[in-house]
């Protein structure tokens, strides 16, 4: 996962300064997918790029805060409801049901957490 702070909507800017959007890195083994929920569509990209390349570290050179995630299948519950946002199309692609997660900050902090047991 991807968190960016700039973002050209004004709605936006009440969020912590570096997580006002996130969006989503998926490697297949071969290739990288970065599925990136926009305002006005979802933008997919299948991206062929060197064997070996690291994508996420490509992006925490730019500056971005980068988190790893597990892809949860399996699931047999439908996601809880939520507003159509970059957190939670990327909920979705993660299988990831957490109702109170609503903002790319919280998002952050729930993988974060997630990722040392707590």
């Amino acid at each position: 996962m991807v968190f960016r702070g700039e973002s050209p909507l004004w709605w936006l800017r009440p969020l912590k300064p570096g997580f006002r959007h996130c969006l989503a890195l998926l490697n297949d083994g071969r290739r990288w997918v970065v599925v990136d929920p926009l305002a006005p569509f979802t933008d997919v990209a299948v991206l062929d790029l060197p064997p070996g390349f690291d994508l996420p570290g490509w992006y925490r050179d730019q500056g971005l805060t980068v988190d790893t995630a597990p892809l949860r299948r399996g699931l047999t519950r439908p996601a809880p409801w939520g507003p159509f946002t970059c957190v939670e199309a990327v909920k979705r692609l993660l299988g990831l049901h957490a109702p109170f997660v609503v903002t790319p900050w919280q998002l952050h902090r729930h993988l974060t957490r997630a990722a040392h047991g707590v």
